[in-house]
This record gives C-alpha cells, sequence and structure tokens, in this order.
C-alpha cells in the first residue's frame, strides 16, 4: 500500500471540524510536504513525526528516498496546532506498509514529542463532542487528556503516553491480546465542588437591597445588571454573586469546561463551578470573544 487514509480533528471556534489526514508515498528523491493550508505548527510536524517513528522503532521517514506527501482536508480551511501529529505518523505507517489497521470509525489526536511521546492538546472535549455526532466510535489522545474527554459518553476513549504504546495496541492483529493494549478511559463522573472564593455574601455590609436583588436572580435563574459610579461595590457584590449561584447542569459542566480546554486554562481538570469572569471595563466588543481573524477564547 502506498496511500493510507486516517482521521483527526481540530477545533474550530468553539467546535470540533473532523480532518481526514491522506498520505501518499511514491519513488523519487526524498521529499516530504504537508498540504491542505496548514499553519507554521503543522508544518513543522513532519520533523516531529519522523523523530517520533524513528525512536519508535521504525524506520524514518527521512530514511527513504521517496516522495511523501500529506493532505489535510477540506483544503480551504487553515489547520492551525499540533493535533494531527499522532494521525500523521500513524497514516504513514499505514501506507508504508509497517502497520496494519482498520482506521475507520478511530479518530487520533495528539502533539508528539522527539521521543514519540504524547504531549496533550486544547480542546479535547469539543473534539470529542464532535467526534461522537460524526459516529465515531473511538478516541485515541494523550493520557492527560483522558479524563476531560470521558465526560462523553458512547464512545471508546483511550488514552495513551506514546506513538508506540497506540500501534501495540492497533497492530497486534496476530495475537490474541489485540485491542487490548489500552484499556477504555472509565466514564469521569462529574463532582460538583464550591471554588473557594476570596468574598462571600457574609463578607459584605450594607448593601442590603443589592444583596436581596442578587439572591433572587440567583434563586430564579436570572439574568442581572448593576450600575452606579465607581467604588459602590459592583464588582465586590458580582464576586460573591457566583459563590451562591446553584450547581451548574450536565450540559453547562460541558459547554464550559469545553470553552476552558480550547482556551488552554483546564489541565484535565472540569470546571463544575460557575466561573467569574471580570473583563475591564475598557474592553472592545471583539476582545470579549477572543477576537481575531478566527476569534476563540484566550487565556
Amino acid at each position: 500500500m502506498s496511500f493510507a487514509r486516517v482521521y483527526s480533528a481540530q477545533v474550530n471556534l468553539l467546535q470540533g471540524q473532523i480532518v481526514p489526514v491522506e498520505t501518499d508515498l511514491s519513488r523519487g528523491l526524498h521529499a516530504f510536504s504537508i498540504v491542505g493550508l496548514p499553519d507554521k505548527a503543522v508544518e513543522e510536524s513532519k520533523d516531529r513525526v519522523s523523530s517520533a517513528i524513528k525512536n519508535s522503532g521504525y524506520k524514518s521517514p527521512k530514511a527513504s528516498n521517496q516522495k511523501i506527501i500529506v493532505s489535510l482536508s477540506p483544503a480551504d480551511l487553515k489547520k492551525e496546532g499540533p493535533f494531527f501529529d499522532l494521525a500523521i505518523a500513524l497514516s504513514y505507517l499505514l501506507a508504508a506498509e509497517d502497520l496494519e489497521f482498520n482506521p475507520e470509525k478511530k479518530i487520533f489526536l495528539g502533539e508528539l514529542g522527539l521521543d514519540g511521546a504524547l504531549r496533550r492538546i486544547r480542546g479535547a472535549l469539543p473534539l470529542v463532542q464532535e467526534a461522537k455526532r460524526k459516529g465515531f466510535e473511538e478516541i485515541f489522545l494523550p493520557k492527560e487528556n483522558a479524563e476531560e474527554a470521558a465526560l462523553i459518553d458512547d464512545i471508546k476513549i483511550f488514552g495513551a503516553e506514546s506513538l508506540a504504546e497506540v500501534v501495540e495496541h492497533l497492530n497486534e492483529s496476530k495475537g490474541p491480546s489485540f485491542g487490548n493494549s489500552l484499556k477504555v478511559q472509565p466514564r469521569t463522573k462529574i463532582t460538583f465542588q464550591k471554588e473557594k472564593r476570596n468574598i462571600d455574601f457574609s463578607d459584605i455590609r450594607g448593601q442590603e437591597g443589592a444583596k436581596r436583588g442578587l439572591e433572587i436572580a440567583a434563586a430564579g435563574g436570572h439574568n442581572i445588571a448593576m450600575h452606579g459610579p465607581p467604588g459602590t461595590g459592583k464588582t465586590m457584590l458580582a464576586r460573591a454573586f457566583s459563590g451562591i449561584l446553584p450547581n451548574l447542569s450536565t450540559e453547562e459542566v460541558l459547554e464550559i469546561t469545553g470553552i476552558h480546554s480550547v482556551a488552554g486554562l483546564t489541565q484535565g481538570e472540569l470546571v463544575s463551578a460557575p466561573p467569574f469572569r471580570s473583563p475591564h471595563h475598557t474592553s472592545s466588543y471583539v476582545s470579549l470573544i477572543g477576537g481575531g481573524v478566527f476569534p476563540k477564547p484566550e487565556r
């Protein structure tokens, strides 16, 4: 086989986008090209992938005189970030016949270190949600992202620490333990814990009318707007307000955790408490939603 296709995904705004990764090998002087509007991080993946493959016990793509073309589709969607390293490596091994497995209904995500180690990515949760919507059945991704990804049920999550672990899991078709090298990540249970706040309602003296209004808004799920001159305690009341809000629903936990994951603000943990954000009063409308050509949440 000189052609192979596997599937990966990337974050597009706050949602996932499935990205087929195709690899074609042909004779000729060595060349390694990635097409499909890759950014610099994606373009540099050919060096990370080559070293990771070599250090995982396989022949490096750079060691043979062959033309390697990796296509990321759709071609008109800009590809950003290190989401595709694992998929590119497996696609190459499949095309080079160093590996044999059925790539259908499987998604591969993760950045590769030069030694083949898998490193965590941003936005794992929305990527898994999109994969489930599109009918995929298995997700392979870094172990650090597995707990977050396992918030979604009815889809198998495999957390791996290296390219070698994924290859061993997929390439054991001749043995009785085929498909058992990696264990399915157990379903992540949502536990609600109140965040420790610097300011509590009990710390606020006076402002009885404002506190009463906030309590009614929290109990009834209403929006509330506070206005007044600087220094009257609006921000202090808002900080305390987030501490009396009820627990988030499951849908809200998934949505808020997904946003924080895309922004890179989580380390695999869940966001189960109502968050408090305090943008500067001079912030523009554009900056509030992330700004840039492709808006995305920022740190």
